[in-house]
């Protein structure tokens, strides 16, 4: 294949690659659709910022691409409104692994409620928030991903 070939096949397949993600939560259903996105995402203790005075948790995240077939994106998750977080089961050491599973969301009074985010092992973070006031954006080039995140279904029998 000549070199002029290999550029427009390079460039189409760029152009199928679907935008970085850049998505805003207001309610529980746009939480669901984020939690799915963010679906087998890697991050460490270290990249969860909580800033009290702002009112706002910061979590950096290397996320799965499921809508790009095997590659991985560096992202950012934005709470604000946040009234309170709390950890339950969550390693301590600030380079530990975390593997994202999903998040929910339970309501309390009107606007705000829980945000719990659960994590791969059963730890999970609780985010209380005044109303739901969240972004996600990818903040990098996407890069191949070394290993694709496999589920077991739950009739699979790894003995």
């Amino acid at each position: 294949m000549n070199t002029e070939a290999q550029e427009q096949e390079a460039g189409a397949a760029a152009r199928t690659l679907p935008e970085p993600l850049r998505l805003l939560v207001e309610d529980a259903d746009d939480l669901h659709i984020i939690s799915a996105a963010l679906q087998d995402a890697i991050l460490r203790p270290v990249d969860i910022v909580w800033e009290p005075a702002a009112r706002r948790v910061t979590l950096k995240l290397s996320r799965f691409c499921w809508e790009c077939g095997g590659t991985r994106v560096m992202a950012a998750m934005q709470f604000g409104d946040v009234i309170a977080v709390k950890s339950r089961r969550l390693p301590r050491l600030p380079e530990s692994a975390l593997e994202l599973l999903a998040m929910d969301f339970t309501p309390d009074e009107a606007p705000g409620g829980r945000v719990v985010l659960m994590f791969a092992g059963g730890g999970d973070l609780r985010i209380d928030v005044e109303c739901m006031d969240a972004v996600l954006t990818d903040l990098s080039e996407r890069w191949p991903a070394k290993v694709a995140p496999t589920h077991l279904s739950p009739e699979a029998d790894p003995a």
